[in-house]
């Protein structure tokens, strides 16, 4: 049986500035996409994750005794992994452990249709951020779309306003001192070695194991609640899917025990509830099906679950 309190995340303790988000807004675009640190969801990572981040974290705090050694704290990681697997949510908690706003790009709000114009767009990003005055944590969403490798482009004007592009992003890294900087890719063989190189750290977020699934149902099942063995049911049938496939799921199962008996039908069947969810919400191509997508066998040993859930705090 698992026991959830051993990968129960860090609590958050730091509190925001209040203007520091509305600043932020007026001086980027009241369109751009600020996050506070008290909208932030804790993640359930896997254990070499949530080492990385403990020494990262321990790092900042130490960032006087390192300066004596010569030293800083690191200033930015790339994220690399399949979607789904909560880059954004990873760095969404960084962000609030720091109580720091996190500002989040991706590459709709960078690339632009003329030549020179995505250039202008990260210049004005960071020139921007340094003009807000506020420590921030930056966080740059597939940024492939950027920085893919220079090796792989076969020249042309399209390609020369992406080598323009990269080489104000690669300046711009370099010279960024409002923070921290975050950026995700779900593909990392595709980035160009020199922003590869630009990363202080490059950190894997793997599909969930059988802990980290265990406790992304049992937390996205709530308010209903299954036996513990039963969670270990589930959490073995998902094998493979990611936190955000399992998201869906859970939710698809608590909008089922609200909806179905509105439209007659039966909750009290497990396999048939999950079969209605599961051939609505289904992984990106890219990914591996996990096997409760695609076995009828492991679809049918749900029957032995304790079904239907029980509302917690119901009378």
């Amino acid at each position: 049986m698992r026991r959830p309190v051993d990968i129960e995340p860090t609590r958050l303790s730091k509190k925001l500035p209040e203007d520091a988000c509305e600043r932020l807004r007026s001086i980027l675009g009241v369109h751009m996409d600020i996050r506070a640190p008290g909208d932030a969801e804790e993640p359930i990572l896997g254990l070499h994750v949530r080492q990385v981040l403990a020494q990262w974290m321990a790092e900042i705090r130490a960032a006087d005794e390192l300066r004596v050694v010569g030293i800083k704290p690191r200033a930015n990681a790339l994220l690399y992994g399949p979607p789904g697997c909560g880059k954004t949510t990873m760095a969404h908690h960084f962000a609030a452990r720091l109580g720091l706003p996190m500002v989040v790009v991706g590459s709709e709000h960078l690339i632009g249709a003329f030549l020179g114009e995505s250039g202008k767009n990260i210049a004005k990003l960071f020139d921007g951020l340094a003009v807000a005055d506020t420590q921030v944590v930056l966080f740059m969403d597939e940024v492939e779309a950027i920085g893919a490798s220079r090796g792989a482009r076969t020249g042309g004007q399209c390609d020369d306003e992406k080598n323009s592009a990269l080489t104000v992003l690669l300046r711009k890294v370099e010279e960024f001192n409002a923070g921290y900087f975050i950026a995700a890719t779900n593909m990392p063989d595709n980035i160009d070695a020199a922003l590869w190189r630009r990363f202080n750290m490059q950190i894997g977020i793997a599909l969930p194991g059988a802990d980290e699934r265990f406790a992304i149902l049992k937390r996205y099942l709530s308010p209903f609640t299954l036996p513990d063995d039963d969670l270990d049911c589930l959490a073995e049938a998902t094998d493979g899917a990611s936190p955000a496939l399992l998201r869906e799921l859970m939710e698809g199962i608590k909008r089922g025990l609200i909806v179905r008996p509105r439209l007659r039908l039966a909750i009290d069947s497990a396999p048939e509830m999950f079969a209605a969810i599961i051939s609505a919400t289904m992984p990106p191509p890219e990914m591996e099906v996990p096997k409760l997508w695609s076995r009828a066998d492991t679809l049918k040993s749900l029957s032995r679950l304790s079904w239907p859930p029980i509302r917690m705090g119901a009378p």
